[in-house]
C-alpha cells in the first residue's frame, strides 16, 4: 500500500467513524484515535461484507456499502463505549 492509500484509508476511517458515533444516542467517551480505529477496521470489514452480498460494485454512490459499514462502526463504538465503562466503574 502506497503513501495515498494510508491516507486515504485514515481519512475514510475517520468520515466512518464519525458517522457511526454519529448514529449512536448521546455522548462516547472514546478519543480520536479510537474512532479512527473503529472507522478503518469498519470501513475493512463492511466493504468485505458488501462484496460478499454482491453490493459492492454498483455505478455511483455505493450507498448501500456505506449504511454496513456506519452500522458496524456504531456497533463498534458502542462495544468499545460498553467495555471503557466497565473498566471505569
Amino acid at each position: 500500500m502506497d503513501v495515498s492509500g494510508v491516507i486515504s484509508a485514515i481519512v475514510i476511517g475517520l468520515v466512518i467513524g464519525a458517522l457511526g458515533r454519529l448514529v449512536l444516542p448521546g455522548r462516547q467517551r472514546i478519543g480520536l484515535l479510537w474512532t479512527l480505529l473503529v472507522g478503518v477496521v469498519a470501513a475493512l470489514v463492511g466493504t468485505a461484507v458488501a462484496g460478499a452480498l454482491g453490493v459492492a460494485d454498483t455505478r455511483g454512490i455505493d450507498w448501500i456499502e456505506l449504511a454496513i459499514q456506519v452500522v458496524l462502526a456504531a456497533l463498534g463504538v458502542g462495544a468499545l463505549e460498553r467495555a471503557k465503562a466497565g473498566r471505569r466503574r
